[in-house]
């Protein structure tokens, strides 16, 4: 794991949500220009593996933002039931001004605060599923987020994190910072009028975990079936997929002794 900067640490407190609030406007149209942006998020949300298009089952979108990543996993899922979460109003309010399907909806929350009875009031029950886009990197406690994952989850449920980990790569790491600072923090500066959440954004990638880091963060909040993949195009080896299950539950003892009748 990559020790934070006090600026990265500070801003993940509180500032981060007020700047993609005041970023909420033009996000869209920020992501627009980043080739495959949009697909690589289906490409992960594909990567959740839900059965017969996600029929009968719950999806949480966690960090949803304006809802690229809702879109994502409609088109992965279109049978499922999705609850997009995010912490910043703007992002939501952006959200909910796009056209969805039945079964489709918004609710403001930190990622990291879920609880069972949360998840219980407005899904029914736990998780199926839960997909959380460039999420994980951007809350203070990564442990906390994933201990609150999976208590939201069903057994057996499975997560993905779509996310930017470049700490193992070293040109992943200078491909990123030329992006960053010759495209992403001029073209978001030239749009919102500031660049302080793109100067984060390049920051935040460069000191957060590896990506074998991440995956043994995964394993030790007792996921299992742990592993990543990258991401086709420019962003190889910048993005990926992580994917990871909460262990299904035990046999109980008159299942087991069932099974072992059988």
């Amino acid at each position: 794991m990559t020790a934070l900067s006090e600026h990265t640490s500070a801003m993940k407190l509180g500032t981060v949500t007020e700047e993609f609030d005041h970023a909420a406007s033009a996000y869209d149209r920020l992501v627009a220009a980043n080739p495959g942006y949009h697909r690589d998020l289906r490409v992960s949300a594909r990567r959740l593996a839900l059965p017969d298009s996600g029929r009968g089952l719950s999806v949480l979108d966690l960090g949803c933002g304006t809802g690229a990543s809702t879109a994502a996993l409609l088109r992965a899922a279109p049978r499922s039931r999705v609850l997009g979460v995010d912490s910043s109003q703007g992002m939501l309010d952006a959200a909910r001004a796009k056209r969805w399907p039945e079964g489709v909806c918004f609710q403001r929350a930190r990622a990291q605060d879920l609880t069972p009875a949360w998840v219980e009031a407005h899904l029914g029950g736990p998780a199926d599923a839960v997909f959380a886009a460039y999420l994980i990197r951007n809350v203070p406690d990564p442990d906390a987020f994933l201990a609150a994952v999976g208590s939201v989850l069903r057994p057996g449920g499975r997560l993905v994190l779509h996310e930017y980990s470049v700490a193992d790569s070293a040109p992943a790491g200078w491909a990123w910072s030329a992006v960053c600072w010759g495209v992403v923090i001029p073209a978001g500066r030239a749009l919102t009028g500031r660049s302080d959440l793109f100067r984060y954004l390049w920051r935040s990638v460069r000191e957060f975990d590896g990506r074998e880091g991440l995956l043994d963060r995964m394993r030790r909040s007792g996921l299992d079936m742990v592993r990543s993949a990258p991401l086709p195009g420019w962003q190889y080896g910048i993005t990926h997929t992580f994917t990871g299950r909460r262990p299904p539950a035990p046999p109980t003892r008159t299942g087991a002794a069932a099974a072992g009748r059988a």
